[in-house]
């Protein structure tokens, strides 16, 4: 697990500095999954896209959404609960210059599939960035449940369904960066949720 030094007026005791687990709705249809911790976010606070940017422009508009019951996620402990929502990482903890390996994301993958194994009424699984969507297409490949990569082309709102499993939805990821350049947009990632929301009723995207 990689240690970067911690913000300005905070101690290493002020950082959660471990493997972040996943939390959110045992009986939600749609599971968000993210790349891995952010240095001063979920490695800081122990949840998911809790405390950074990603999570201050995503959580407004799952709120908005009907999918989390705050706009706002700013611990652990502040009161924040999702419905028909569960949100993790491919990586669960905090990469080397947070920029996961290969490696990484293999050694990950079994607490990844476990958790998803325990959501009973899973039909949409949302990847947030092209890392986390082609790692897990990788392992489905590894488990002889795909083909060729090349089948799923990664792009904004593309959608598949593998084996007959959980609908697949790429996503631009909502970092800074992203949002600030434009990439992302409330409007864009509003649209997307909808057709999520969609599909995890069994409707057509």
């Amino acid at each position: 697990m990689a240690s970067l030094p911690p913000r300005r007026g905070l101690s290493r005791d002020d950082y959660w500095n471990g493997p972040v687990p996943g939390f959110g709705d045992p009986r939600a249809r749609v599971c968000l999954v993210g790349l891995a911790p952010g240095a001063h976010g979920a490695n800081r606070t122990g949840r998911p896209f809790t405390g950074d940017g990603a999570g201050d422009f995503m959580y407004p508009l799952l709120h908005q959404a009907g999918f989390a019951s705050r706009a706002e996620a700013e611990h652990a402990g502040d009161g924040l609960t999702l419905t028909d929502l569960y949100i993790n990482n491919a990586v669960k903890c905090l990469p080397p210059e947070n920029k996961p390996t290969t490696a990484e994301f293999e050694c990950c993958h079994p607490f990844l599939r476990r958790e998803l194994a325990a959501l009973e009424r899973l039909k949409v699984l949302l990847f947030l960035g092209q890392g986390a969507f082609v790692s897990y297409l990788r392992q489905l490949r590894r488990e002889g449940l795909i083909g060729r990569l090349g089948d799923y082309p990664f792009a904004h709102g593309a959608l598949y369904r593998p084996a007959g499993g959980p609908w697949l939805v790429a996503s631009y990821h909502t970092s800074r960066y992203n949002v600030q350049t434009g990439r992302m947009t409330r409007e864009m990632f509003l649209e997307l949720l909808e057709k999520v929301r969609r599909l995890s009723e069994g409707e057509n995207g």
